[in-house]
């Protein structure tokens, strides 16, 4: 390959395509799940796809993993006990276990390379791995959830790819019912929910199923993410009746360093665009 080259991602349900100038292809692995592959980009670090989606890039995933992550935590009163299902990319679970106040963070996704190929070609991700707060497994996030212990969790982060393949189960009313009965009564489900500006039926759909599961508050909060179709993104909250105000001086005053997420950042994501919020209403 040359510096000419460029890597394409075309998303047919928007008519568009989401590229990267890349150097080389770094490693190719097909996995019993899926196939992954990494590039080395110009100007984006590496990046990663899974059966030809954009996954990660070194430049611009610290939008996602902080969105995914700290808005959660910090509504939540309290969280101790958190479990990401999916995210193989260890990205969640290193901001996950920025929070001194968790006691424990399980990560369970059904690939295990993803995480072999994120160790090597992602190690900032991975860097709290060996964290003693942290569990890090390979196995079906559907089971382990529909066998975790009723009211044991504070947090499900469900970090996963487009409901297609080996996530299409993360997007249903069964699966978000072994959500509710794991989560204690203050208990937060986040779900990375695809696209505001061409998915927003996506998001109608998997809120009603979360409905359907007993959920009966639900926030999304858009945010920017280049590499994904339209560079815009999303992930919705839901609870079993609390609001979604957060901790903001907690916010303000955290003692870790993030790159986008903060409390203002939290507020303004909080304002939908009237499109948004009219569509979902």
């Amino acid at each position: 390959m040359t510096a000419s080259d460029w890597l394409h991602e075309n998303f047919d349900p928007a008519g568009s395509s989401i590229g990267f100038r890349i150097k080389r292809k770094l490693d190719e692995v097909q996995s019993p799940f899926q196939k992954i592959e990494i590039y080395a980009s110009t100007d984006w670090g590496n990046v990663m796809l899974i059966d030809g989606a954009m996954m990660v890039t070194t430049r611009d995933n610290f939008l996602y993993h902080e969105m995914m992550s700290h808005p959660a935590l910090f509504t939540h009163p309290d969280p101790k006990n958190v479990v990401i299902i999916g995210g193989g990319d260890c990205g969640t679970l290193r901001e996950v276990l920025r929070h001194p106040g968790v006691a424990k963070a399980v990560q369970c996704d059904i690939d295990e390379q993803v995480t072999r190929m994120a160790e090597k070609y992602f190690p900032e991700l991975c860097e709290s791995n060996g964290d003693p707060r942290a569990e890090v497994l390979f196995d079906d996030g559907i089971a382990w959830m529909k066998n975790a212990a009723p009211g044991s969790l504070d947090v499900v982060i469900v970090d996963s790819t487009d409901p297609v393949g080996p996530a299409e189960g993360l997007f249903n009313k069964a699966f978000f019912e072994s959500c509710f009965r794991a989560l204690k009564d203050d208990g937060i489900l986040v779900q990375q929910s695809e696209s505001p500006l061409v998915l927003l039926d996506l998001i109608k759909e998997m809120r009603a199923e979360m409905g359907k599961a007993g959920f009966t508050t639900f926030q999304t909060l858009p945010f920017p993410q280049p590499c994904y179709p339209t560079g815009w993104w999303s992930c919705t909250l839901a609870r079993k009746g609390q609001g979604f105000d957060f901790r903001e001086a907690d916010a303000r005053a955290k003692d870790f360093a993030t790159k986008y997420y903060s409390a203002d950042i939290h507020k303004g994501a909080q304002s939908l665009p009237p499109f948004v919020s009219e569509a979902l209403a």
